[in-house]
């Protein structure tokens, strides 16, 4: 009796667990299938992973939509910078072979630097702190060109800050490490990665980009202009910030590596995973190919990346170990908010719960206007008893949810709250933006 008791329960909690699991999934199918329309993108694969094994992997909508092709989780997107993660493992794995080191001045792999570039260590590229400029002036993106000479074409400008001064995102920097990979292995980068990283893992559909080859499975890229579905530009050039093409399954096996020394050792994980010290003594939160942050407490390493057609995220929460990877096939899509949403129905308490609270909406009134941000202007308007933000050419007008009568935030982040604040003449002169309580802009109303 005893037995068939501990039987019944065993069962119990089995079918209670597969419930749960199914309602989860289901949730998650909800919301992505929202956001796809609410952002109008075609295809999207996602992948959701505990300690590197798969929860759940899926594809929505349509890789191919002149072909009416769906979307699947083996489909093949573009990556674009999730790429620098990569280019960053193969410096990390010479680091490793003992043929190069951390702090090695570039010059010493490079010909021809000029002076000013005599202090940029290898250090430097991984963490966007080199001072070199984003972008080459001699890169095409529709022409094939060598990386050493596009490189060069960066060389007669000045610097834009001292090495290890500042940080600023820097592309040049992953041709730089790209050359210096070819140079150090004797290979060409492409063959070096594939041998040192996408054999062992099996990742058999990731490679570099490529416009003339066959790639089976391979997503065609859009964009949404003035109300209608378009083909996105096509990119000749192949560039080692935004190298390659994969899919969720492939980048799950990159996942599961990094929960073991397979590719990298603990250690060296580590270091990819540290903020980079700056001259100051402080700190900014980007490790060697990754941003660090963290969501309500929740430590996360992650990076999006975007070409034409294409953005992807890969992000994972690491006290949690729960990764999320999102790869799509739309130019306007938000794929970082797509991951963080996904979360959310893994991790309890993820984002914050907001409640709305009834307010009288002629105070909207005040409110409404342009409101000028370094990067951006954000437009609020007023429709009947609903206040919408728009930023700015952004065509997409959110509704703005009071918590009180001067703060407000957005169902689609809900970890941002917008606050209308008055000069001394009582008059709105600024709406401030803030990131789980911490202020992160603020925009001058300017008519």
């Amino acid at each position: 009796m005893k037995q068939h008791s501990r039987l019944v329960f065993f069962f119990t909690l089995v079918f209670s667990f597969a419930a749960t699991v199914s309602a989860q999934t289901d949730k998650v199918d909800d919301y992505v299938k929202a956001e796809m329309q609410r952002q109008k993108i075609s295809g999207i694969s996602i992948a959701v992973l505990k300690e590197g094994k798969i929860l759940k992997a899926e594809g929505y909508g349509l890789a191919n939509v002149e072909l009416d092709v769906p979307a699947k989780s083996e489909t093949v997107y573009k990556i674009g910078s999730v790429s620098k993660q990569l280019i960053a493992a193969g410096i990390l794995i010479l680091m490793q072979d003992g043929k190069l080191g951390l702090d090695d001045k570039i010059s010493k792999f490079l010909e021809g630097t000029p002076d000013t570039w005599k202090e940029i260590t290898v250090r430097h590229l991984l963490t966007h702190t080199s001072g070199i400029i984003r972008e080459a002036p001699g890169f095409d993106p529709f022409k094939i060109q060598n990386d050493a000479d596009v490189i060069k074409t960066a060389y007669s400008l000045p610097l834009r800050f001292a090495p290890g001064e500042n940080w600023e995102y820097c592309n040049v920097g992953y041709f730089i490490l790209a050359e210096i990979i070819n140079r150090v292995s004797g290979k060409s980068w492409e063959t070096f990665l594939n041998e040192r990283i996408f054999a062992p893992l099996g990742m058999t559909a990731t490679r570099t980009t490529t416009t003339k080859e066959i790639v089976p499975g391979r997503a065609a890229g859009y964009e949404w202009n003035k109300g209608k579905l378009q083909n996105a530009v096509e990119f000749l050039a192949l560039r080692p910030s935004g190298a390659f093409l994969s899919t969720v399954l492939d980048l799950a096996r990159w996942d599961a590596a990094l929960y073991s020394e397979q590719i990298l050792k603990s250690s060296t994980r580590e270091l990819m995973w540290t903020p980079v010290k700056l001259n100051s003594g402080s700190s900014h939160p980007y490790g060697f190919g990754w941003e660090l942050d963290a969501v309500n407490g929740h430590k996360r390493a992650n990076h999006g990346g975007s070409l034409p057609g294409f953005r992807a995220m890969l992000s994972r929460y690491m006290d949690d170990k729960l990764t999320v990877i999102v790869l799509t096939n739309g130019d306007n899509a938000n794929p970082g908010a797509i991951a963080l949403g996904i979360a959310e129905n893994y991790i309890p308490g993820l984002i914050p719960q907001r409640k709305v609270a009834k307010v009288d909406s002629k105070i909207f009134d005040a409110y409404v206007g342009q409101y000028q941000h370094p990067q951006v202007v954000f437009t609020i308007t007023r429709e009947g008893e609903k206040l919408l933000l728009q930023q700015g050419t952004n065509p997409e007008k959110l509704d703005l949810l009071p918590e009180s009568d001067g703060n407000f935030f957005t169902n689609q982040n809900r970890r941002l709250t917008y606050s209308f604040v008055k000069d001394e003449q009582g008059q709105i002169a600024y709406l401030v933006i803030q990131l789980e309580g911490k202020e992160t802009g603020r925009a001058r109303k300017i008519k």
